[in-house]
């Protein structure tokens, strides 16, 4: 299993697509700090370009990687490996490589420029998004063998969790206003990723203020170290979940 994962990992390393990859983010996250006047406002603008970019690059590169490395996963099964290793090696080498270029792009200006707890927490969020859209891209991959469905699938998970998911929520708070829906919203925020790493980073600036009540709920909720650890206790679920899933679902798949 550890031979496959360096495998995966180092043909990846080398893609020229993950070094433009690694590059984009590095300049990125430079220039907005160098522009932002302060380090907190730095993160700020670098978080709302992470949440969108990390997601839609990790869930597309990961899901043309797979469909690419068909053959070589059918040479894997007529081995004697279990596929349940070969499935995770491939999830593993693939996460691992990406998550590896994100903390070069974006981990090296933090530490440089932004050195922080609210620093890390950003860093953290994006290593675990990283995960978390690899083993969603892996799932929508598994459930169908045409390529074309495959990515359409992974693009469709993408739009659902960085765009349309927040106007469904605005749409029920906006319909049910007259009802107290603040603890629903901490449900619903709970069912969005990318909801969840926004909001671990904004409670640790000063803008977490500008909310209003319910940026004081989620302060009073998740501000503390309890709160924060639940939080990233739910992008780990987030992360089990789908690649669980979609190992279960490779395991039983002809190919």
């Amino acid at each position: 299993m550890t031979k496959i994962i360096k495998y995966v990992f180092y043909d990846i390393v080398r893609n020229k697509i993950v070094l433009a990859y690694t590059l984009f983010l590095l300049l990125l996250s430079i220039g907005l700090f160098n522009l932002g006047g302060s380090p907190d406002k730095g993160i700020l603008s670098l978080l709302n370009l992470i949440l969108l970019t990390v997601p839609l690059i990790s869930i597309v590169f990961a899901t043309t990687h797979f469909y690419n490395s068909y053959e070589f996963i059918e040479l894997l099964v007529a081995q004697p490996i279990n596929r349940k290793k070969i499935f995770m090696s491939e999830y593993l080498g693939v996460a691992c490589s990406l998550s590896g270029a994100f903390l070069l792009g974006v981990g090296v200006p933090v530490l440089l420029f932004g050195a922080s707890v609210t620093g890390l927490y950003l860093v953290l969020t994006g290593v675990l998004i990283t995960f978390i859209f690899v083993g969603l891209a892996f799932l929508a991959s598994v459930l169908t063998r045409d390529k074309a469905k495959g990515i359409g699938i992974s693009l469709l998970l993408w739009f659902y969790f960085a765009l349309i998911y927040d106007g469904i929520v605005l749409f029920i708070l906006y319909s049910f206003s007259d009802y107290p829906l603040e603890n629903a919203t901490l449900g619903l925020t709970a069912l969005n990723p990318i909801d969840l790493g926004r909001i671990i980073v904004l409670l640790n600036l000063d803008v977490s203020a500008l909310m209003g009540y319910t940026g004081a709920l989620y302060k009073s909720i998740l501000g503390g170290l309890w709160g924060i650890t639940l939080s990233f206790g739910l992008l780990v679920v987030w992360i089990l979940v789908p690649v669980l899933s979609s190992n279960r679902i490779f395991s039983r798949k002809d190919i």
